[in-house]
């Protein structure tokens, strides 16, 4: 009993992660295009064939725009909210339209998928968490602070995909126009590098072994800058960063807390 975890694709160019155990999957979010998500799967070994339902965080083109093509081709059924589609406009076969009740559990076949309500600057945006045979994983991205509902599925978690998206002093001294840099560091905004730390030290679960930073900022932070922050803190945690140009290893996630890697080729990730 295990799952399986990759992102595929995580920045303001687009976002979609991969989750799920022998039989089945789920993607969150799919803003990388139909083509360049079959890409990437396949060079993970990875099929679409296993992928049952997309769940959309929130209509942010960064999150959407491969879900047409993707739903359409493989006839997969689209989870999202009323809100969320009304302001994605994004066209989805009527028939693979389904939608989500925060808090409420949905079964995929033997994925439990809850979704929660998270602070964003969006029509109705959630996160997700998934749990299959004892072992939890959670999506927590595009979040403006950690709230009571991140806080509290986030330390259920065996592994996260947890957002990471600026550094305080690159923002500040960078050259994005005040109300950007407002925007990003707000209550409807991004985490940055120390509000994810302090979720992270502060309420990971003993078994939380892995741990991919997410959603970096292209001109306001630094993978190298995320990983020797996190990694000084990680303990027994294996620390991960998700790249903007190409997918990540599959990370093969238990219930013990131990580690094992399914792709144990490097790659290039930046």
């Amino acid at each position: 009993m295990s799952l399986f975890i990759s992102s595929l694709n995580s920045g303001s160019n687009g976002n979609c992660f991969y989750i799920g155990n022998d039989r089945e999957a789920i993607l969150v979010d799919a803003g990388i295009s139909c083509r360049e998500t079959e890409k990437r799967m396949k060079r993970l070994g990875l099929s679409m064939t296993k992928v049952r339902a997309i769940f959309v965080s929130h209509e942010h083109s960064d999150h959407i725009t491969g879900i047409p093509a993707l739903s359409r081709k493989y006839q997969v059924p689209v989870y999202i909210t009323p809100g969320t589609r009304l302001g994605s406009n994004i066209p989805i076969e009527e028939h693979l339209v389904c939608s989500f009740v925060a808090f409420k559990a949905l079964e995929v076949g033997d994925l439990s998928i809850t979704a929660f309500p998270k602070s964003h600057d969006a029509n109705d945006p959630h996160s997700f968490i998934i749990s299959f045979g004892g072992v939890t994983v959670g999506v927590f991205t595009d979040i403006g602070f950690s709230c009571k509902n991140v806080i509290g599925y986030f330390r259920k978690c065996n592994a996260a995909f947890l957002e990471a998206n600026y550094c305080d002093d690159m923002l500040e001294n960078g050259g994005y126009p005040y109300f950007l840099k407002k925007r990003i560091s707000g209550d409807n905004g991004h985490l940055s590098n120390k509000q994810a730390l302090e979720l992270f030290t502060k309420n990971r679960a003993k078994n939380l072994s892995h741990l991919v930073l997410s959603h970096l900022s292209k001109n306001n932070n630094h993978p190298d800058l995320v990983n020797r922050l996190f990694s000084a803190h990680a303990g027994t945690t294996t620390i991960a960063v998700a790249s903007r140009y190409e997918e990540t290893p599959v990370f093969h996630i238990q219930p013990s807390g131990q580690k094992r890697d399914v792709q144990q080729r490097q790659l290039s990730l930046f």
